[in-house]
């Protein structure tokens, strides 16, 4: 029979009732519970499982007060608009209409939970509103910022790095800036795209990139044609999206315009690789006997699509979560040492190719 943890005045449990279950003094369960380092590990692991044994919370407000920490992280979606409201409001509909950043804050989210640490979403999308994250990190009201960043002349993670901020980006910045970054390695993916094709039997592919301006679009793009060349296709066609569905509608009929014999298509995202497919079922194009289709990304589009989408898998779940784990580890020890992690994608196969 477990044994009930006998409280102090019969209220919440306190640090004296964690104190006098783990066999330590109460300065000592203050100093675990409130993250202070250079406690042993074995007495760090009593004061834990007293904790656990006895179901005390502690009180985040006296926690901040001496740790000085928020116990938040800003999850901040940047890029590049102007200030007009209409503005404003079409960059937050393309962020939530985007299966991509529900993915990141879920991943985030799993991380943060278990640690008693909460995101605060915030935009970023105006000069004004990247000063506001600015002073938001620097008052102290955020512990430091998760940034994906939309743009390629997004000029906020220079400023993070300038103001030595703790920040963590979600994807490889396009200009050299000293941040840390999580990514996914873009080029070998794309290679197991065009390798998928061609096993296929496929011999007139063609390409839907993402935007040119931002290094994931130049990678998937550069990794396709270096694999398809080295494979004897020297020549790909491609046209330009911009990792939306309607962009990939407007390149599958611009590709069928231009090469109405192709019989393989990649597209740098799962949503553009839909359009695609919907293009080519409207014009009565069996999928994938006369044309087969790849995306990027294997989110929740490529398995609702019709057909499923065989696809290249971005596990941005774990991507984001490491992108938390970074940026926690980063605050805990106050190292301001730049890091790099990078995932290795994989390919699933379904029913389009």
């Amino acid at each position: 029979m477990t044994r009930e943890p006998r409280m102090t005045g019969g209220g919440a449990p306190t640090l004296e009732d964690v104190a006098r279950v783990a066999g330590v003094s109460r300065a000592t369960v203050s100093r675990v519970v409130n993250g202070i380092r250079n406690v042993d590990p074995a007495i760090q692991e009593a004061v834990r499982q007293a904790v656990a044994e006895t179901g005390y919370s502690p009180n985040r407000a006296a926690r901040t007060l001496v740790t000085r920490r928020a116990e938040t992280l800003a999850l901040v979606v940047s890029g590049a608009g102007d200030d007009s409201p209409a503005e404003q409001a079409a960059f937050a509909s393309r962020v939530f209409a985007d299966p991509f950043f529900g993915r990141v804050t879920s991943g985030v989210i799993g991380y943060l939970r278990p640690r008693s640490m909460h995101p605060v979403l915030m935009f970023a999308e105006t000069p004004d509103a990247r000063d506001q994250v600015v002073d938001y990190l620097r008052q102290g009201s955020a512990d430091g910022a998760l940034v994906v960043s939309t743009h390629a002349r997004d000029p906020l993670p220079g400023m993070l790095a300038d103001e030595g901020l703790p920040a963590v980006l979600f994807a490889r910045p396009a200009q050299p800036v000293p941040i840390s970054y999580v990514d996914l390695a873009h080029q070998d993916g794309a290679r197991l795209a065009a390798e998928h094709l061609l096993a296929r039997g496929c011999r007139r592919v063609a390409t839907v990139s993402g935007p040119l301006d931002i290094p994931a679009g130049q990678d998937r793009l550069a990794g396709f044609r270096d694999a398809m060349a080295r494979r004897g296709h020297p020549y790909v066609p491609v046209v330009e999206g911009g990792f939306t569905l309607e962009s990939g509608e407007e390149a599958a009929l611009r590709l069928l315009a231009e090469e109405p014999d192709v019989d393989g298509v990649f597209a740098a995202n799962d949503l553009m690789a839909r359009g695609v497919c919907r293009v080519l079922r409207e014009r009565g194009i069996d999928i994938p006997d006369e044309v087969a289709v790849v995306g990027f990304d294997d989110s929740p589009a490529a398995q609702s699509a019709e057909p499923a989408l065989t696809t290249v898998r971005q596990p941005v779940e774990d991507m984001a979560a490491e992108m938390a784990r970074l940026l926690h580890v980063r605050i805990e020890t106050q190292e301001p040492e730049v890091r790099s992690v990078i995932f290795e994608p994989e390919l699933v196969v379904r029913e389009s190719a």
